[in-house]
C-alpha cells in the first residue's frame, strides 16, 4: 500500500507537469471603452501572471492589443492569434453558433459589465425612430454586425414593426467612437451616433445633444454589454490559464466596485482619452452601470439573432453560450 505522503507527492508532481504542458503566453484583445476597465486592471496589475503563477504556470507571457471591433476579434481568434476575446454579446453568439459541433466550440468565459448603450442625437427634430428621414445619418462602430447595429434593429421593430426591423439600416455609418463623437459635434452630416461609455456621456455635455434611445428600454432591463469569449480547444488544452483569467477578471471586477473612484482615476490615467476622473467616477456611479461577470439578458439577445436568421440555431439556455464555470452564476 501506498504511502500517503508519497500520493501527495506524485499528484502535485503530475500538477507541476500538467501546468508546464499548457502555454508559456497568451494575447488578449480588447476595445477602447469603459466597459473593458477590468481589462485594463488586468493588464496594469499583473493579475493574469499573477493568477497563473498561483496555479502552477509560472512567467506566464501576456501581451493585451487593443482591436476595433467583433468582426475584427472574431478573425483574430479564429486565426490564433489571440486567446481571449472581449467585446459585445452579438459577436460571441454569433461565433458560438457558426463554431458549435467543430473542435474551436467557442464559448463565453465571463461577462465584464451591464451597462446601457446611448443613442444620441443632435437634430432636435429627432424625438423618437419615427422622426429619422433620408437626410439624417446615424454613426455606430460597424453596420449590420455592431451590437449597437443589432440593438437599433430591435429598436426598430418594437416602435415602427417587425416588417420596418431593418428601414434604419440604411441610415447608418461605420465611424470608431472617437470619429463618431467629432462628427456628431460638429453638425454637419452625422445626425445621431450610437456608442458606448464614456463617448455618449462626453456628447451630452455639449449643448444641444441628447438621447434618443437607451438599450435598456429596447430589452426592457439591464443587459450584459461586454463579455470575453475563448476557443474550446484552448481552454481544454489550458485549463489553468483559464482558471487563472477568470480569477483575474474577478479581482479586477471587485477592485473596480470597491474604490470607484479610484477606479476612474485608473481609466483616465490608462486610457488616456479625452474624459476626465469626474466624468468617469459619474458614470460609475450612475445604478444603471454595473461591473459584475454574471451574464444578463444574454437570453434576448441570441433569441433575436435566431429569430432574424442571424445565427443557425438559438440556444437553449444562456448556459449553452458559456463554460461551466460559469453555469453556477444567476444569469439570464
Amino acid at each position: 500500500m501506498l504511502r500517503r505522503d508519497v500520493l501527495a507527492g506524485a499528484a502535485v508532481m503530475l500538477a507541476a507537469g500538467a501546468a508546464r504542458a499548457e502555454v508559456g503566453a497568451v494575447r488578449i484583445a480588447r476595445q477602447p471603452s469603459l466597459g473593458h476597465l477590468p481589462l485594463m486592471l488586468m493588464e496594469e496589475q499583473g493579475l493574469l501572471q499573477k493568477a497563473a503563477a498561483a496555479r502552477g504556470v509560472s512567467n506566464l507571457q501576456t501581451q493585451y492589443v487593443t482591436l476595433a471591433g467583433g468582426a475584427a476579434m472574431n478573425d483574430a481568434l479564429l486565426s490564433g492569434q489571440i486567446q481571449f476575446a472581449a467585446g459585445g454579446v452579438p459577436p460571441l453568439v454569433l461565433l458560438w453558433s457558426k463554431t458549435a459541433g467543430t473542435g474551436l466550440a467557442v464559448k463565453g468565459v465571463a461577462a465584464m459589465n451591464s451597462m446601457p448603450l446611448l443613442m444620441n442625437t443632435n437634430n432636435p427634430k429627432i424625438r423618437r425612430l419615427a422622426d429619422f428621414t433620408d437626410r439624417d445619418k446615424i454613426a455606430l462602430p460597424a453596420v449590420k454586425v455592431s451590437v449597437q447595429a443589432m440593438f437599433l434593429q430591435m429598436a426598430a421593430e418594437k416602435e415602427l414593426g417587425e416588417a420596418r426591423r431593418n428601414e434604419l439600416d440604411r441610415l447608418t455609418v461605420t465611424l470608431s467612437h472617437p470619429d463618431g463623437m467629432a462628427a456628431l459635434l460638429a453638425g454637419n452630416e452625422i445626425t445621431a451616433h450610437f456608442t458606448a461609455a464614456p463617448i455618449q456621456e462626453l456628447e451630452l455635455r455639449k449643448p444641444g445633444i441628447r438621447t434618443v434611445l437607451n438599450t435598456f428600454d429596447v430589452l426592457g432591463e439591464p443587459s450584459t454589454f461586454n463579455v470575453v469569449w475563448a476557443a474550446s480547444s484552448f481552454t481544454e488544452a489550458n485549463p489553468q490559464i483559464h482558471a487563472a483569467f477568470t480569477a483575474a477578471l474577478e479581482e479586477a471586477v471587485t477592485m473596480i466596485n470597491a474604490d470607484k473612484p479610484a477606479a476612474a482615476k485608473a481609466y483616465t490615467r490608462l486610457a488616456r482619452d479625452a474624459s476626465d476622473p469626474g466624468l468617469i467616477a459619474e458614470i460609475l456611479a450612475d445604478p444603471q452601470v454595473r461591473f459584475t461577470t454574471t451574464p444578463q439578458a444574454i437570453g434576448k439577445y441570441a433569441d433575436f439573432m435566431a429569430r432574424t436568421g442571424t445565427i443557425r440555431r438559438a440556444p437553449a439556455s444562456w448556459k449553452d453560450l458559456f463554460f461551466a464555470d460559469v453555469h453556477s452564476k444567476a444569469g439570464s
